[in-house]
């Protein structure tokens, strides 16, 4: 009796299947009971605060640049800056309001810029939090860290956190946090006058 070849196709699709089973990972090849074999380690739950970075144009959410422009994203918790003339595009995580309630959406300004920046608690936030002092000087203590950006709302700021775990959070009480060198950098850039939307 005369064996018949085994087809190329075949011999392919075997190799192909030995190749991949000697290459599955080690929780494939887990034995129960097996010393050499134990279960593979469960991979840990990561919590992460990173903000959704993706980035966008300033067409659809300013008539022009004039000034430059801010464009705070409340639910991807990121911040993007244009230059006037456009040759400068930013983008920086940053934390936002903690609630809807404390969040406020629309247009807005820079009214001024203060590095350095003391900071006192709202009316309606020592209402919240009576134990909080009354007033902090600029430091490592201050809430709005290093520089801050004013806003024509009244007690809104686009500002600096000494605390690097807000950042990506729901984490302010209505500002809009960065990290200390992001706010400096956005300083840097951002003039009075800069146009600000808040999404």
């Amino acid at each position: 009796m005369v064996k018949k070849p085994i087809p190329v196709t075949s011999r392919r699709v075997f190799l192909t299947t030995a190749t991949a089973a000697l290459a599955s990972p080690a929780i494939a090849q887990y034995i129960p009971g097996d010393p050499l074999r134990p279960a593979p380690e469960p991979e840990p739950q990561v919590r992460r605060n990173i903000s959704g970075f993706r980035a966008l144009d300033w067409k659809p959410y300013f008539d022009n640049t004039r000034n430059g422009a801010i464009l705070v994203d409340t639910i991807s918790r990121a911040l993007h800056y244009w230059s006037e003339d456009q040759s400068v595009y930013k983008l920086y995580p940053s934390s936002v309001p903690l609630t809807e309630e404390l969040t406020r959406r629309g247009r807005t300004s820079v009214i001024r810029k203060v590095e350095g920046p003391s900071w006192a608690p709202t009316p309606s936030m020592k209402k919240r939090n009576p134990e909080w002092p009354d007033y902090i000087p600029p430091g490592p203590d201050n809430p709005l860290g290093t520089h801050a950006l004013y806003l024509s709302w009244k007690y809104y700021r686009i500002h600096g956190t000494h605390d690097t775990r807000k950042i990506g959070r729901r984490s302010s009480n209505g500002c809009i946090g960065l990290f200390n060198e992001d706010i400096a950098e956005l300083f840097s850039m951002a003039n009075v006058g800069t146009q600000v939307l808040l999404i």
